[in-house]
């Protein structure tokens, strides 16, 4: 059976929590699915010493203490699910740098201008309006700083799985909207952010075998083309 990531396992009731995360890296699908998509979002983030960074969606944490230990000064990490939050909170104990709150991304609890960048991963494909949460986005963004939005690619092996299975009645898959390059860029436009770039990663299908052979070129076909990719991401500016 294949490795399942913690969105898989969000459909299974009661499953889907900080532990799926834990249990997803450990398997090797999931540890070099989550190293491409990891050092993608790090491309795009550049430099980030000294930066401000909010990271909407935080999950367990993972990436906010990826970006501390880049030289981000200060960190907020904030999702709608308290359990995340919680584990969030615990993982990054010894960071100093790092906070966390609950919050959703339509409604995000911050000043205008606060941050120098703003990460959204795996989170606008359950959002019901994610215009509200981009715009949002800038709203919290200073002049001259970032977005880094990485979503679920609509135009992959792992898009056209978990659409049949909201066809088959599992109710995350179900209510997910898979977006193309395209249409992220047209929803990141739409709130005034300027996009610079945009790359994919995770070209193979959920096998392990598969992915260990293409994984070495994947970061080379990112920057070819998106069709394909079960991972899209760009980065914004704000003028």
């Amino acid at each position: 059976m294949p490795a399942r990531s913690p969105t898989e396992r969000a459909d299974d009731a009661g499953r889907f929590g900080p532990q799926a995360y834990v249990d997803w890296r450990a398997t090797s699908l999931g540890a070099i699915t989550e190293a491409l998509e990891r050092r993608l979002i790090l491309r795009l983030a550049d430099d980030v010493r000294g930066d401000s960074v909010l990271d909407v969606g935080c999950g367990d944490g993972a990436l906010a203490i990826a970006l501390s230990r880049a030289g981000a000064a200060q960190i907020v990490g904030c999702d709608v699910d308290p359990r995340m939050v919680a584990r969030a909170v615990e993982s990054a104990h010894d960071q100093a740098a790092i906070g966390c709150a609950v919050a959703r991304a339509e409604h995000l609890p911050f000043a205008d201008a606060s941050f120098d960048l703003v990460t959204i991963i795996t989170v606008l494909a359950f959002v019901a309006e994610p215009e509200f949460a981009v715009r949002e986005i800038a709203r919290v963004l200073r002049p001259g700083g970032r977005l880094v939005l990485g979503d679920l690619g609509k135009w992959s092996l792992w898009a056209a799985s978990r659409r049949v299975r909201g066809w088959f009645g599992a109710p995350m898959w179900n209510a997910a909207r898979f977006r193309s390059a395209g249409e992220l860029r047209a929803l990141v436009e739409a709130e005034g952010l300027r996009v610079e770039h945009v790359s994919g990663a995770v070209y193979y299908p959920r096998c392990r075998t598969i992915a260990r052979l293409i994984a070495p070129v994947d970061p080379r076909l990112g920057e070819l083309t998106t069709a394909g990719a079960a991972f899209v991401a760009l980065r914004a500016g704000k003028a």
